[in-house]
């Protein structure tokens, strides 16, 4: 069960040297990028990751993208690695091999693929197929992605869209990954050379995205990295498999 309905419509800590923007810290080491933008400590404990909506994107044919790389093509955003786990919370929280993940997410101006003509898109895109894919999880079940540091569209703080399945494609979970309000205003702020150049106006915080309000400590990635040399995101995700 999805923990919301499906939303109707749709800088200030410098990012100059590798940081770690979800690693585990004290409360009173959380820093607050304003009043309303709060970074959170990751919850890692043996729990299932919370559902979320699927949105109005899921692929409509992943098994036509099996494929790790995602990338659009345009040479815009900064470069991600995207190393997603999946935990079996009925084992232990133990590696699950052999389940498919498949994500989804949109470019630096907040557009998705295989969509067009709706409020939040500036273009159509409706043919177009790229920062969506899928892999299987390997013996530690992980898969990783090469692509970007998503952009931002109104009404949505920064994610990215996950669907796990186990091997015979039961679907276990949907969900979506967060970014920390620090980081992604940092890159919406100081990444216009990388394609950004949206601005933070209108940006939703993680607190007061409609998805994300309620919490997203069992979300929250871990990045590290610069923008110039690039990202990689960690994550795990539990699932009841």
């Amino acid at each position: 069960m999805e923990r919301k309905q499906f939303i109707r419509t749709l800088s200030f800590l410098a990012f100059s040297g590798p940081a770690a923007w979800a690693s585990c810290k004290k409360d009173d080491d959380i820093t607050p990028t304003d009043e309303t933008g709060t970074d959170v400590t990751v919850d890692s404990s043996c729990s299932v990751t919370p559902a979320e909506t699927e949105g109005p994107f899921p692929t409509k044919t992943p098994t036509s993208y099996v494929r790790s790389d995602i990338h659009k093509g345009d040479g815009l955003g900064v470069e991600m690695t995207a190393l997603i786990t999946i935990a079996n919370v009925n084992d232990n929280c133990n590696p699950l091999p052999g389940a498919l993940v498949d994500i989804w997410h949109c470019d630096v101006d907040g557009n998705y693929s295989q969509y067009g003509g709706m409020q939040m898109q500036s273009a159509n895109y409706q043919s177009a197929n790229w920062f969506r894919g899928r892999q299987v999880t390997d013996g530690n079940g992980l898969v990783t992605f090469q692509t970007i540091f998503p952009g931002w569209y109104q009404g949505r703080a920064t994610h990215i869209h996950v669907h796990i399945y186990d091997g015979s494609g039961k679907s276990l979970l949907v969900t979506q990954i967060a970014f920390q309000d620090s980081l992604s205003i940092d890159v919406n702020t100081n990444g216009a050379n990388y394609g950004y150049t949206k601005g933070t106006s209108g940006y939703i915080y993680n607190s007061r995205d409609n998805v994300f309000g309620d919490g997203v400590e069992k979300e929250m990635s871990t990045v590290t990295g610069t923008m110039a040399e690039g990202f990689e995101m960690k994550i795990t995700l539990r699932v009841n498999a």
